[in-house]
């Protein structure tokens, strides 16, 4: 999924169109430029196999092999510094590594994202616009500026 989209409609509009027959959502306002780790509206199946919409944090669990290379980097630069990282103080690290999570799986055959690919997992993410870095409309020194669809 892309990294930053839009929804402007309303909430009963939202609830109509995906059929959803229970709202846990609260009360959800139009929001312009939604990004990762921000609350989102998602319609989902519970539990119990009702159709819902619900407000979530976006974004999925880092996988371990991602929170091991940022602590390999965090370690790196400690060293730099002159601090000595053994093993026990590299496993100190990685348990302390903040999970900034993932909005991206690319890899799915990779057994960290296995447990997260089943049905029960799956939500549609109602929006009005997505936004996509546009290279070609890029300036000279500039942000690549993004194309909305």
């Amino acid at each position: 999924m892309c990294n930053l989209y839009n929804v402007t409609t309303t909430q009963e509009a939202i609830r109509q169109l995906s059929k959803t027959f229970r709202d846990i959502a609260g009360n959800i306002q139009p929001s312009l430029d939604l990004y990762p780790h921000q609350m989102g509206p998602i319609v989902r199946n519970a539990l119990d196999g009702v159709r819902e919409l619900a407000r979530v944090r976006w974004g999925l669990p880092s996988s371990s092999q991602a929170l091991f290379e940022a602590t390999k980097k965090r370690a790196d630069k400690l060293r730099a510094k002159g601090r000595d990282v053994d093993d026990a103080a590299f496993q100190e690290l990685l348990k302390m590594e903040p999970d900034g999570g993932t909005t991206n799986v690319r890899n799915t055959s990779s057994r960290h994202w296995s447990r997260w690919l089943g049905i029960e997992n799956r939500c549609v993410v109602p929006l009005t616009s997505f936004a996509e870095p546009n290279p070609s409309a890029k300036v000279e020194g500039g942000r690549t500026p993004n194309a909305w669809f």
